[in-house]
């Protein structure tokens, strides 16, 4: 990603954070995208805190994503994200795209996670 790229993203992330919180009742659901691996976590951000994590280069996915392409591999991710988030006790939450186009393995990711249980 260039420079021009990388603060365009920082700019749709600020406008999009400005809009969106988590709150305990409906916690924020932050996505990472890198060019190798995808990342979410489930955020409380009235406590400032990671109520649940999940990423392609989990333990427990690791072994799974091999050979699949990204957007599989994403999808694997959203639906391990909301089973962490699950056992925690959060059902519902708030989709925090990071400044990244609803595409792609960010869409996958959102869907995983939408039909392993989350509501968003």
């Amino acid at each position: 990603m260039g420079e021009k790229e990388r603060i365009a993203r920082k700019r749709r992330q600020r406008r999009v954070r400005a809009k969106i919180s988590g709150t305990p009742a409906r916690p924020r659901l932050n996505v990472f995208r890198s060019l190798g691996n995808i990342y979410a976590q489930v955020i409380d951000d009235t406590a400032g805190f990671t109520l649940a994590s999940a990423s392609t280069v989990d333990r427990e996915l690791r072994d799974q994503v091999e050979g699949k392409s990204k957007t599989e591999a994403a999808k694997l991710v959203g639906e391990l994200v909301a089973k962490r988030a699950q056992s925690a006790g959060v059902t519902q939450v708030v989709f925090d795209r990071g400044g990244y186009r609803f595409h792609g393995r960010v869409k996958a990711l959102a869907d995983g996670a939408r039909e392993a249980g989350l509501q968003f």
